[in-house]
């Protein structure tokens, strides 16, 4: 656990006590705060009173007297579309509004920090999509190196959950823009930024609204290294606004399909598979991605150049960080891999949530069938007539799935249950194809989170593949 600094003796709001709510209250607690918490489901608060936290509806008159600061957890709104209750009414009584990953970056360092041969570092990857693969692929060079890593954020464990860092340690958070946001503290002495595509833009009224979320984490405390991706314009301008000058080498540019080798600066790309390091205009290291099982296709790609910057920045060889990439097993319903029988291929990708990270799973396979469909995103379906070219027919879940379909240009199935589309993708399916879900679309019609969307494809592609028939 990370005490939090600078609260002895002062009482602090806490909303919303899932599992990063619960952590931040317990590091209040150990920071000497007495942490005043509020949900509005009854039994999350039955679990912060079983441990011995006060509970108060902290919407009432008067709720915020003497109480310093609210921290809010990162699913709560706390300006756009409208603000919570509760976050307007500590704005209203002159109450600092923070959150967990403002309360870690000012409390993570401590004085013992001092007597380390190696200072510990703070990794932070924000963007829209390839944040969680970047981030656990980063971990997983590390620990092959023996290096002591901790994940933490929206991936892992809560970001004041965590052990305070040892001598050479590194945390490295997957932030979401919910959390860069918010946050009054952000000083990673790595931020990482992978790509932009329109995603909760009702939350930050829009895309300018969204990229400025993203780009706090450069712009508040000004990181030692800042690994950029600029396929889309506003990584570009980032990545202008970081850097000093063409050779500036504080900053790594990164792509996943153009050559970055003209700058003087830093720069990592990967083109037809390949990944290539330039510096100061000199090939620096390469690696051959194509057949690494845990990073299939070109955002994958993307994520490996992310992640291998980082490791970079931490002094890293080329050939160290490729060694353990070819053991990076993937993440679950990120491009897994479910299984491989008679020829053809069964691909779990439910993390694929919006248009753009299906897109991009849809260009990683070949002769598709496609299990898509949920709770459409605004901004519809144009942006993947340009990407089916590999679908062979569609499978449609989702309790909308027959509108789904219609604005699909492949030939496409309404089935709308899992089972329905395991079983018919199955039927239809011969030696060379994959069975790919990739929804492209948010779960909440049908399922509690992606993860479970995901777990019921792998439990009907393996009870049919066990000869149960559907998973009952």
């Amino acid at each position: 656990m990370i005490p939090v600094k600078g609260v002895t003796g002062q009482n602090v709001a806490v909303l919303g006590l899932g599992r990063s709510g619960l952590a931040t209250a317990r590091a209040l607690r150990e920071g000497g705060a007495e942490a005043i918490c509020w949900d509005d489901n009854p039994a999350a608060r039955e679990t912060a009173e079983a441990e011995g936290f006060t509970c108060r509806e902290l919407s009432k008159q008067g709720a915020f007297e003497g109480i310093s600061a609210l921290i809010v957890s990162p699913g709560i709104p706390h300006l756009y579309p409208k603000p919570n209750p509760v976050v307007r009414a500590a704005l209203s009584a002159g109450v600092p509004v923070d959150n967990d990953i403002g309360l870690f970056f000012r409390s993570v360092a401590t004085s013992e920090w001092d007597e380390f041969d190696t200072p510990p570092k703070v990794i932070a990857v924000t963007g829209s999509n390839g944040k969680s693969t970047t981030v656990a692929l980063l971990h997983h060079i590390l620990e092959h190196v023996g290096r002591n890593s901790q994940m933490a954020g929206n991936i892992g464990r809560g970001v004041l959950d965590i052990d305070p860092p040892v001598d050479g340690g590194v945390v490295v958070l997957e932030l979401s823009s919910y959390q860069t946001d918010l946050a009054r503290a952000l000083t990673p002495d790595v931020a990482v930024f992978t790509n932009l595509t329109p995603d909760h833009l009702d939350r930050h009224a829009g895309m300018g609204g969204y990229f400025a979320a993203k780009r706090r984490l450069f712009a508040e405390g000004g990181p030692d290294r800042a690994v950029i991706g600029i396929d889309e314009d506003e990584g570009l301008f980032l990545a202008g606004q970081m850097s000093e000058g063409n050779g500036d080498d504080r900053v790594i540019r990164v792509s996943s399909g153009q050559k970055l080798s003209g700058s003087a600066g830093w720069s990592v790309f990967a083109r037809k598979g390949f990944l290539s390091e330039y510096r100061k205009g000199r090939q620096a290291g390469s690696i051959d991605l194509r057949d690494i099982p845990g990073l299939p296709g070109a955002h994958n790609h993307q994520n490996a150049c992310a992640a291998y910057a980082a490791a970079r920045t931490l002094g890293l060889a080329p050939r160290v960080i490729e060694a353990a990439m070819k053991t990076y097993p993937g993440l679950p319903h990120r491009s897994q891999r479910v299984a491989q029988v008679n020829g053809v291929s069964y691909v779990n990708d439910s993390k694929a949530t919006n248009v753009d990270s299906a897109a991009k799973a849809l260009s990683a396979f070949k002769k598709i069938r496609w299990i898509c469909g949920g709770l459409e995103k605004e901004g519809g379906l144009e942006a993947l007539k340009g990407a089916t070219g590999e679908v062979l027919k569609a499978y449609v879940i989702g309790r909308e799935a027959a509108q789904f379909a219609m604005q699909l240009n492949v030939d496409a199935e309404v089935c709308t249950t899992m089972a329905a589309a395991v079983e018919h993708a199955m039927a239809d399916a011969g030696e060379g194809e994959t069975v790919l879900l990739a929804p492209a679309a948010a779960s909440f019609d049908q399922y509690d989170s992606f993860e479970k969307r995901g777990e019921d494809f792998i439990a009907e592609v393996t009870a049919r593949l066990n000869g149960q028939g559907p998973n009952d």
